[in-house]
């Protein structure tokens, strides 16, 4: 059993609101990689990431008993990087971080608190794959759709602001 892995780097251990102290640092760590790579990479680590959690946390349930333990939290991982390749989903260097023009920053804070509000309230089929699908599947399966459903909406939020600017 990989207790970092299905922890996130032990994060999930933390007292209060593991679920957000994990989807902070999936946040970073997916900012960091649109930074370094692109949003392909991201895409593509976050399938990799979906995939052996699932199996991990089937793994985990079997032998703990526990259906999505709240110390679990890779799944967050996941459903951040969804997010984040899907909007922001550019390329951006460290020195253009801070300008408001590309939408970089506005972007990931807009696909985190999304993110979050849609995976605690699991508003219509984000909450029936939670309910209704047992093991790895069900634990990753609705934070893989409240990811892309964030993502969409913060893209879809700054192309409004953008607009907005334009008028």
């Amino acid at each position: 059993m990989n207790w970092f892995f299905i922890t996130l780097g032990y994060s999930g251990l933390a007292p209060k609101a593991p679920g957000t102290v994990g989807s902070i640092v999936a946040l970073f760590l997916g900012m960091w990689i649109l930074i370094a790579f692109d949003a392909q990479t991201l895409f593509l680590a976050s399938l990799l990431v979906t995939v052996i959690a699932i199996k991990a946390i089937d793994k985990y349930e079997k032998i703990s008993g526990i259906h999505d333990d709240k110390r679990i939290v890779i799944d967050e991982l996941a459903g951040m990087w969804f997010a984040l390749s899907v909007a922001p989903a550019i390329t951006i260097n460290f020195n253009a971080l801070g300008m408001w023009e590309n939408g970089f920053l506005i972007q990931s804070l807009l696909s985190f608190l999304l993110f979050r509000y849609f995976d605690i309230t699991k508003p219509s089929i984000i909450g029936r794959i939670d309910r209704e699908t047992k093991g790895g599947l069900g634990v990753v399966g609705d934070d893989v759709i409240a990811g892309f459903v964030a993502g969409i909406l913060s893209a879809l939020l700054w192309q409004g602001i953008v607009t907005l600017q334009g008028v």
